[in-house]
């Protein structure tokens, strides 16, 4: 029997999810017994061993980030890396584009709470672009939605409430936009259709028919997107 880590939400079915380090997550309701999960993880535990696998044998240990020049971190799909230059306190962290392939300019002054300062400078972008994408694809898909709301999730890439209320972690504006755009989609057609059903899947294929090569890319890119 795998080990396995439960996360409760109001969700109505029980959900497998082997993370990039082959970590097993079972997202369940909030009612779910113990036994109801257990044999939740049983059915499906040929799957598990399977991908668990293949997790293992793509999976590197990251080093943790040292925030010195030369780093990379993601925006939008592209890699910048990081340049520590002497701005005086003025903007502790700025993506410059001013020059070829561009990079992130972080005040030496900052280093100490690098980490902070960049987390808070992608929940800033974040807000920004998922809010535009959501407006967007809404509109031209004639969905309707409540808000829009930045988390630091680190298992789901977007949930959307019973009130159509959507919530994206602010690590999905490191990922290329037409992946943003997917789960944008994804979480708009949950106020629609709640669980993942064949019908959920078939309104998202007719509106992305590429969908599963976003998907993919998360799946494969994900733990990319960091900065600790």
């Amino acid at each position: 029997m795998p080990t396995y880590e439960i996360i409760r939400t109001r969700r109505k079915t029980v959900a497998l999810v082997v993370k990039p380090d082959g970590q097993l997550v079972v997202r369940a309701p909030l009612r779910a017994t113990k036994k109801q999960i257990q044999q939740a993880v049983e059915q499906q535990a040929e799957w598990i061993r399977a991908t668990q696998e293949k997790a293992l044998v793509r999976y590197h240990p990251l080093v943790p980030k040292q925030f010195t020049s030369g780093e990379e971190f993601w925006f939008l799909g592209k890699v910048y890396r990081l340049e520590i230059v002497n701005a005086g306190g003025a903007r502790p962290v700025e993506l410059a584009l001013d020059e070829p392939g561009g990079r992130f300019l972080l005040d030496r002054l900052a280093v100490p709470q690098a980490q902070l300062i960049l987390t808070r400078w992608y929940r800033q972008q974040a807000a920004r672009v998922m809010a535009e994408q959501v407006s967007l694809a809404a509109a031209r898909h004639g969905f309707s939605y409540t808000r829009v709301k930045i988390n630091s999730a680190r298992t789901r890439w977007g949930s959307c409430s019973s009130r159509g209320s959507l919530s994206f972690p602010w690590r999905l504006v490191m990922a290329p936009l037409p992946v943003i755009d997917y789960v944008v989609l994804h979480e708009l057609v949950h106020t629609r259709e709640r669980s993942h059903a064949r019908i959920f899947w078939e309104q998202v294929q007719a509106i992305a028919p590429d969908y599963k090569q976003h998907k993919k890319w998360l799946k494969e890119n994900g733990h990319l997107l960091r900065v600790e």
